[in-house]
């Protein structure tokens, strides 16, 4: 559940940046996506639906009318719903797999910027910060002794 809460704010208050990776990272997973959707997920789906094909769904609004030579006069009018449905599959798999590679770059960024972890070799700028942080602690209690005197 944590990782739906996660997702959940990501897509909500997602900064800038994490919104720019994630239009990134979509469109250069698009086919991969796409493959993924279509071949992969679907056709267990339509198999357990007795083949119906997904993108074929429509609800017809007015079916096409024929002239006596068999051409077509009047379009059909219909809502072609299983196509959204391929569509809003695509569009949630590319979500999750962008929400997943931002989270990994996320964790690479904190474990680089966490001061007490030995393992990474902590940037200079930010070992003098924690250094500076140190002394002016160190200078607060002295001063505080000084004080109570």
């Amino acid at each position: 559940m944590k990782l739906i809460k996660e997702f959940k704010e990501f897509a909500v208050k997602g900064n800038m940046m994490d919104m720019a990776v994630g239009i990134i990272i979509g469109a250069a997973f698009n086919k991969v996506i796409d493959v993924l959707a279509k071949q992969v997920l679907l056709p267990p789906l339509s198999l357990l639906t007795d083949g119906v094909k997904f993108s074929d769904k429509k609800l017809v609004l007015r079916d096409a009318v024929l002239n006596a030579e068999g051409e077509i006069t009047t379009a059909e009018v219909a809502v072609a719903y299983g196509k959204l449905s391929e569509v809003f599959l695509d569009f949630i798999i590319i979500g999750f797999t962008v929400f997943v590679i931002v989270k990994f770059m996320n964790k690479l960024v904190n474990r680089a910027h966490d001061t007490k972890d030995e393992t990474v070799v902590t940037p200079k700028d930010i070992q003098l910060l924690t250094d500076l942080k140190e002394l002016m602690q160190e200078q607060n209690k002295i001063l505080k002794t000084e004080t109570n005197k």
